[in-house]
């Protein structure tokens, strides 16, 4: 099991409820405050975690952990039928059916409220599946992944994009020292939930990133798994297969 680490240490609620409170409560400055802390490099990340998909010519899209819908409307470069994005935060969710609605891309994106560990979904409904820095906020990241490997059809992609820890010298102590420090402060100055910005390092410094994740996706029965390491080991794409 993955060492569990909560928004809000003084609770005695779950993981994920306390996840769903924490992006309720930062949703309105989500979009602002990622766009500044991370001065805008998440978009080719995601950019480049879509191109990977693109072999794959996926006519159906599940976007796990969706927010605010960018992942998923970066997905329409893949020309699919159907993209369905879910999420536990009902604010978060609000503010992504706005942006779709602006876009007019209601027909082709669909949002739903879901839980990443209980998917609503049958065996086998998608060619592909993202998650873009959510994986870390699975409260079973086990459970998780069964599940979405669950949901995925034979032959179907998933393409995991998160943060990482890098380890080269000077961008591992920049890395610490930025996490630790400037995204908690900038956070607590924009948001109204200071805990947010704090449990974002605390998250990242605990997921199991690189080949421990890999290894989780090959015992859920992925294949072809792949990490492929972003802007000096900052985050990381991960790649992986469900073969027939």
């Amino acid at each position: 099991m993955t060492n569990i680490v909560t928004p809000y240490k003084n609770q005695t609620t779950s993981k994920k409820e306390q996840v769903a409170s924490m992006f309720n409560a930062i949703a309105p400055k989500y979009d602002f405050l990622n766009q500044l802390l991370s001065m805008g490099i998440h978009k080719g990340w995601r950019r480049k975690a879509i191109q990977l998909l693109q072999a794959q010519k996926p006519k159906t899209v599940l976007d796990i952990a969706t927010g605010t819908a960018d992942f998923a409307i970066e997905a329409m470069k893949l020309n699919p039928e159907k993209i369905v994005g879910v999420d536990i935060s009902e604010g978060m969710l609000k503010l992504g059916i706005e942006k779709i609605n602006k876009l007019g891309l209601r027909n082709t994106i669909e949002l739903k409220l879901g839980d990443s560990e209980n998917l609503p979904f049958a065996d086998n409904s998608f060619d592909a599946i993202t998650v873009g820095f959510g994986v870390r906020n699975f409260e079973n990241l086990e459970k998780g992944i069964a599940d979405i490997y669950r949901v995925l059809n034979p032959n179907g992609m998933l393409a995991v994009l998160e943060f990482s820890k890098p380890s080269m010298f000077p961008v591992k102590q920049v890395y610490n020292f930025y996490f630790r420090f400037v995204t908690p402060f900038v956070g607590k100055l924009f948001s109204k939930d200071s805990s947010a910005y704090t449990y974002l390092p605390e998250s990242v410094n605990a997921f199991p990133a690189g080949e421990e994740f890999l290894k989780k996706l090959r015992q859920a029965g992925f294949r072809e798994t792949k990490a492929i390491s972003l802007t000096f080991g900052i985050a990381s794409i991960y790649i992986a297969k469900k073969m027939k």
